[in-house]
């Protein structure tokens, strides 16, 4: 094991010193989002998204929506382990904030979407998630309420324009909204040397001493900026006898091979961002870790082999927490009324 950790540690220290040898390492999230040709995004997309977005009727019950699992009014997650769908049940994965998402290069923690607009289509169709038959069924729900038409007319343009992909583009047009640059690392980078305390930028260095930078690269903190489709995956554990392993189950999920039922994909993850964590607790792919400073020892242990001093834990902590930016001002839409027969008896 101590030889296996220090195997691991050179290693990742390498890799990260080799990042860290260049300043622009450090890099400032953008302050607009990209978007995809085939989707450019437009004021009327964005409100119909937004509608969408908080729109439980999207549901099987008429009771989940977008917003349920992910909750834009404090973390873009739900603080649960994993989240509650459609009749109580529970998924099996840890909610990913949708904040910053518009950032990533593939979708879902084993990136089975290659965009957002894939990623929409996804929760509504999912039997324990928001429980609809298939895309048809979204479909014809907002068919049959008339108070939709003028918002898709307006964002897509006369005709049958009521479709899944359409609503999959407003919805990530809308997501595509939901940033927040200026944390106080982002302004320290551009140049502001008071932005960060004495502490944070020693967990700076700390973090990319250590070996954090190996993975967690980039304005996203989430690994290299990759063309669209293109994830970055890791292996989780690498340390398989780590005693965090058996303590948290994580091994229990085997990642991206859920998805792919490729072997090499056992235990692949895409790289999470580590932006607003203080606002995205429980963490982990199964909510199984409650605090950050845990979440910094486990992955230490368990990515790194080494075991950080508590002076360490408090400094990258220090540091994690200067990746906590503003959220934008939120205003709830007004959705169009509900038929009275829309959910049947």
């Amino acid at each position: 094991m101590r030889l296996k950790a220090a195997v691991l540690a050179a290693t990742f220290l390498a890799a990260s010193t080799a990042f860290a040898s260049d300043e622009s390492v450090w890099q400032a999230l953008p302050d607009v989002a990209p978007a995809p040709a085939d989707n450019p995004t437009t004021r009327e997309k964005i409100e119909l998204g937004r509608m969408l977005y908080f729109d439980p009727r999207l549901s099987s019950t008429g009771t989940v929506s977008y917003f349920s699992c992910h909750n834009l009014t404090e973390g873009g997650d739900d603080h649960r382990p994993t989240s509650v769908g459609v009749h109580g049940q529970t998924g099996g994965r840890n909610a990913p904030t949708v904040w910053n998402a518009a950032f990533l290069s593939v979708q879902f923690w084993d990136g089975r979407a290659p965009t957002l607009e894939e990623q929409a289509k996804g929760p509504p169709v999912n039997p324990i998630e928001m429980g609809m038959a298939d895309l048809d069924a979204v479909v014809d729900r907002i068919k049959r309420i008339p108070g939709y038409r003028p918002y898709f007319e307006a964002a897509f343009g006369k005709g049958d324009v009521i479709t899944a992909d359409n609503i999959a583009r407003a919805i990530a047009a809308y997501e595509r909204t939901l940033i927040t640059p200026n944390s106080p690392f982002d302004r320290y980078v551009k140049g502001d040397k008071s932005a960060l305390t004495e502490q944070q930028v020693r967990g700076m260095n700390t973090f990319r001493e250590v070996g954090c930078m190996s993975c967690h690269q980039g304005p996203m903190f989430a690994g290299p900026e990759l063309p669209t489709g293109t994830g970055f995956f890791q292996k989780f554990p690498v340390v398989a006898d780590s005693p965090y392993v058996a303590k948290y189950g994580l091994m229990e999920d085997k990642g991206r091979f859920e998805a792919t039922g490729d072997p090499a994909d056992e235990h692949m993850w895409r790289v999470p961002s580590l932006r607003n964590l203080l606002h995205t607790a429980p963490y982990m792919h199964n909510g199984a870790v409650k605090s950050l400073p845990e979440a910094v020892r486990v992955m230490a242990s368990t990515q790194l082999g080494v075991t950080l001093t508590d002076q360490q834990v408090d400094d990258i902590v220090a540091f994690l927490e200067s990746l906590t930016s503003p959220f934008p001002e939120l205003t709830l839409p007004q959705l169009p009324p509900t038929p009275g027969d829309l959910l049947g008896p």
